[in-house]
């Protein structure tokens, strides 16, 4: 029996942790000072609420100690686990992957590491299609080859409305903060130096898909970059604090029940994501899946 394993930057929720009894690793999030392990006594609401009144708490994030990893793979093995996928958030943006490779050594039944090269849902997005691989006979080794191609193909939508804040945690650099607040092409939805950019990262590089004016217009565009991605999509929708949840529950209601979506899962943004983002940050991530 195959277990599996991420780290809590993929920000899995749970009913795809339920689904494939998932051990979830959580990275250490620092608050004003004061450290907290993601997902066990930081989640998402509380630490939004950090945020409230305009407040900036300083936050930062450390990788799971080796002993952490050691603890996932012991309780997969004792479930019955006689092997383990465990699927990461990249080596080159976390150490939480070198993490679970010393962890790994001390596991009690072999363990593959699969090093995305990604982050956020992105990694989720691995686990899930390698986990529905494994439910179709797939072995270890195939199951990574398929977190490795899903890694690669996922694709992303999303707004922001502190790029300033994703600008100073070095994920989105400057000059995009300012370029994606420039008055888009005259025939995109919403131009005007008052509307939304919805956005789209793309390597290291942030992309303005288009500008719409309120909700409606926005959730519009968010669906018709999912939807062009192809048939049979899994997809997740987020959002990070309460203020955002129009959006979300606006753009569950254009993917709900679409012919190109095989699987639509809600998760939040929660604090190693958030810190790159700020609050009023809302999206899509989306592969196509089966192509195995």
């Amino acid at each position: 029996m195959i277990g599996f394993c991420v780290d809590s930057n993929a920000q899995m929720p749970a009913q795809l942790v339920e689904r494939y009894g998932v051990e979830v690793v959580p990275l250490t999030v620092t608050v004003d000072g004061e450290a907290f392990l993601e997902g066990v006594d930081l989640d998402a609401d509380a630490f939004w609420a950090r945020f409230t009144g305009g407040a900036g708490p300083a936050v930062a994030t450390t990788a799971p100690s080796p002993g952490l990893f050691v603890a996932a793979y012991e309780a997969l093995a004792a479930r019955g686990a006689t092997e383990i996928l465990s699927v990461h958030i990249g080596s080159s943006i976390s150490a939480t992957f070198d993490a679970a490779r010393v962890g790994a050594r001390s596991s009690p039944v072999p363990v593959r590491l699969v090093d995305t090269g990604t982050a956020s849902f992105a990694v989720t997005c691995s686990l899930w299609e390698a986990a529905e691989a494994v439910a179709g006979g797939a072995d270890l080794d195939r199951a990574a080859q398929v977190a490795e191609r899903v890694a690669a193909s996922t694709d992303n939508v999303f707004v922001v409305r502190a790029l300033d804040l994703a600008a100073r945690g070095g994920r989105v650099s400057v000059e995009a903060a300012k370029a994606s607040r420039e008055p888009g092409p005259a025939d995109a939805p919403g131009s005007g130096e008052d509307a939304v950019p919805v956005l789209r990262l793309v390597g290291a590089s942030v992309q303005t898909v288009a500008r719409a004016h309120g909700i409606d217009e926005v959730a519009d565009v968010m669906a018709s970059a999912v939807l062009a991605g192809g048939s049979s999509l899994r997809v997740g929708i987020s959002i990070a604090d309460a203020g955002a949840a129009s959006v979300w529950q606006a753009l569950e209601n254009r993917l709900r029940g679409a012919d190109e979506v095989t699987d639509l899962v809600r998760y939040r943004v929660g604090p190693s994501v958030g810190v790159h983002t700020g609050p009023g940050t809302a999206g899509a991530m989306w592969y196509p899946a089966g192509e195995r």
